[in-house]
Order: C-alpha cells, then sequence, then structure tokens
C-alpha cells in the first residue's frame, strides 16, 4: 500500500463521514485491473489479509453503490465486472424486509454491465486470491439486508480479452 493511501486511510478513520469519498476518488486512479472495490452490509466482516482495506463509511448502501458506479463510468481506464451474491436471490422478504426492493433497485442500478451472480463463498475466494497480490478496497455501509454486497472487479476499460488474444497469437507467432 502506498504511502500516499495510507495517509489517506488515516484521514478516514477520523470523524467525518464524507471521508469515505475522499479515499474512493484518491483511490480509483491509482487502481487498474485485478484490484477490486466492494460495497458491503454492515455485518461484512473486516478481512486479515494486508491488501484488503476496510473503510466504514456510516452511509446509506444505495448512495455507495451509485458513488462507486458514477466514478466506475466516468473512469477511462477501468470498467467493472460486477459479482452479487447468489443468496440474495432467495432472501425472503418476510425475513430481512427490504430485500424484494433492494433487488428491483440493484438491478436498474447495474443497467448496462457485466454482472455474475456466485455463492458468497465463491467470490470470497477470489477476492483473498486477488488480495494476495493486489489492493482491494472495501466500504462498509449501513444496510442490514444479508447478501448484499456488491463486488466490483476491476479491468481494464481501453483494452479487452479479444485485443489480448490476438497479440498473444502474435507473440507466437
Amino acid at each position: 500500500m502506498s504511502t500516499v493511501l495510507s495517509a489517506e486511510v488515516e484521514e478516514v478513520s477520523g470523524s467525518s463521514v464524507a471521508n469515505w469519498e475522499k479515499l474512493l476518488d484518491a483511490t480509483l486512479p491509482l487502481y487498474g485491473h485485478r484490484n477490486w472495490l466492494v460495497v458491503a452490509d454492515a455485518a461484512y466482516p473486516a478481512q486479515s489479509r494486508p491488501g484488503i482495506q476496510t473503510i466504514l463509511s456510516c452511509t446509506n448502501h444505495q448512495v455507495v453503490i451509485e458513488k462507486v458506479l458514477a466514478l466506475l463510468r466516468a473512469s477511462r481506464h477501468v470498467r467493472p465486472t460486477v459479482h452479487l451474491d447468489k443468496e440474495l436471490a432467495f432472501v425472503e422478504e418476510a425475513d430481512a424486509p427490504g430485500a424484494g426492493s433492494y433487488r428491483s433497485w440493484l438491478v436498474g442500478a447495474l443497467q448496462g454491465l457485466s454482472v455474475s451472480s456466485l455463492p458468497h463463498e465463491e467470490i470470497i475466494s477470489m477476492l483473498d486470491r486477488a488480495g494476495q497480490m493486489f489492493s482491494i478496497t472495501v466500504i462498509k455501509t449501513d444496510m442490514t439486508i444479508p447478501y448484499t454486497a456488491v463486488f466490483f472487479e476491476l479491468d481494464c476499460a481501453y483494452w479487452d480479452s479479444d485485443s489480448e488474444k490476438r497479440l498473444r497469437a502474435a507473440m507466437r507467432a
């Protein structure tokens, strides 16, 4: 983790709720393909891997997602693949009031993006593997509905997998 990012992390742990936005604004330009951003619910654990930093936002979950999406959509250097917990589709309204309206909102918010739905533990394993070599920022929110985390796996916005395949084929030739 760079010194600049460490200084920003110290600032975020202060009393101002808006500091999570400053950290996000400072972090995204440093991030590239293979980095992750996660917007997580209130019970999401602080992970122990050194490459994973957890920030407490004390802010509405949907507001944080909207901010992350706005920054990613405006970014010229990265684009996200979004991973959602498969379990969210099975969370009953009776068990978690608001789950249905959140699911509906999320479909609209993520429109136009590449979205996958995987078991929670599978996503956590992917995150853990990525955290062995690349930085990950988790922003915890005030959400109290389970399986509502949104995992943004970043990829290069100006180079796609087809271009990479052509490059590798040319190198082998």
